[in-house]
């Protein structure tokens, strides 16, 4: 299929779309929070995976889960090209996350996707790559509504976040790609979750008190882990080139909700702090915390039949998955 409007996002029903037959699918980050749980959803549906794995205990993860391993990372561009190449399909979920160097993260992002891309050009099979709804130009208080999967946004370039690799990807679309742009909340929450809730958690015990920006009725989307495998999956098999799906199971949580919770939890007091008080405590996360990012997932739902089932966040928070 090909996208000549670049600007707006194809809105098909699944009875448009033909679904796509069993599938040798290579995954990136697929020992990862997100990646442990998309393997093992690509198998049960009869799937083949090939896992990108780092290290030796990544690819025994790896291989636990029924999957054949890569071995390589997001510098070793061959590995990446090779991956590609073999398989049938490609899901992209692996990100550097380097905090303490973001430039680095996002130059890295942007030559994995290239080279992905690059490798599936012409053929017509699918890469599903991880985006982001905290991207700039996406759903911000200043639009008057959540974002919604026609949103463009305004990350370009090998300086922007991730890369601009959402951008990126998507221009491959008129290249014989049938790439999908799967725009994770924020947060992407459950037992093992090490993001961002679980930094302002550990931020709360070390403090002593859980601190939200302002009054805290900034919006975060949220999804639990297992909502989001079947996405990726539903994605991958279904979605014409050049959709952009979102990963949003709740439209937008007050963070002040969020911080409330964990200090219930954590037997804390809650405290309001200025959100440039915040950046400066918890850097790079803090700014993050202080966005309002509401975003709408209805014509993900409506392509897809996406049926998110799981716990919310705060149900997760009350289980305890933040505790320690």
């Amino acid at each position: 299929m090909t996208v000549t409007d670049m600007t707006a996002t194809v809105v098909m029903t699944v009875t448009d779309i033909e679904r796509t037959s069993v599938m040798r699918v290579f995954v990136t980050g697929a020992s990862g929070f997100i990646g442990s749980a998309v393997v093992p959803e690509l198998l049960s549906a009869g799937h083949d995976v090939l896992g990108l794995a780092r290290s030796e205990a990544s690819a025994a993860a790896v291989r636990a889960r029924g999957a054949e391993v890569l071995r390589g990372d997001l510098d070793d561009l061959a590995a990446l090209r090779r991956g590609a190449e073999s398989a049938e399909g490609v899901v992209h979920l692996a990100n550097k996350h380097d905090w303490t160097d973001p430039g680095e993260s996002d130059r890295a992002e942007r030559a994995a996707v290239e080279t992905l891309a690059e490798a599936l050009s012409g053929s017509g099979r699918p890469l599903v790559l991880a985006a982001g709804l905290a991207l700039p130009g996406l759903g911000r208080s200043g639009l008057g509504r959540p974002a919604e999967e026609d949103d463009r946004s305004d990350a370009h370039g090998v300086d922007s976040p991730r890369g601009g690799a959402e951008n990126l990807a998507l221009g491959y679309a008129e290249k014989g790609v049938r790439v999908v742009s799967a725009r994770f909340a924020p947060t992407v929450h459950g037992a093992g979750d090490r993001g961002f809730i679980a930094i302002v958690a550990e931020h709360a015990r070390r403090t002593g008190r859980a601190a939200y920006p302002g009054t805290g009725t900034n919006r975060w989307p949220a999804v639990h882990r297992s909502d989001t495998a079947v996405l990726v999956r539903l994605a991958l098999e279904q979605a014409p080139a050049g959709s952009v799906v979102h990963a949003a199971a709740e439209e937008g949580v007050p963070v002040r909700e969020v911080v409330t919770a964990l200090a219930r939890r954590l037997h804390l007091p809650t405290e309001s702090v200025p959100p440039e008080r915040l950046a400066q405590e918890l850097p790079f996360v803090g700014a993050f915390l202080a966005a309002d990012v509401p975003a709408s997932s209805a014509r993900t739902r409506e392509l897809l039949g996406w049926r998110p089932s799981g716990p919310t966040l705060l149900e997760d928070i009350d289980a305890g998955h933040y505790d320690r």
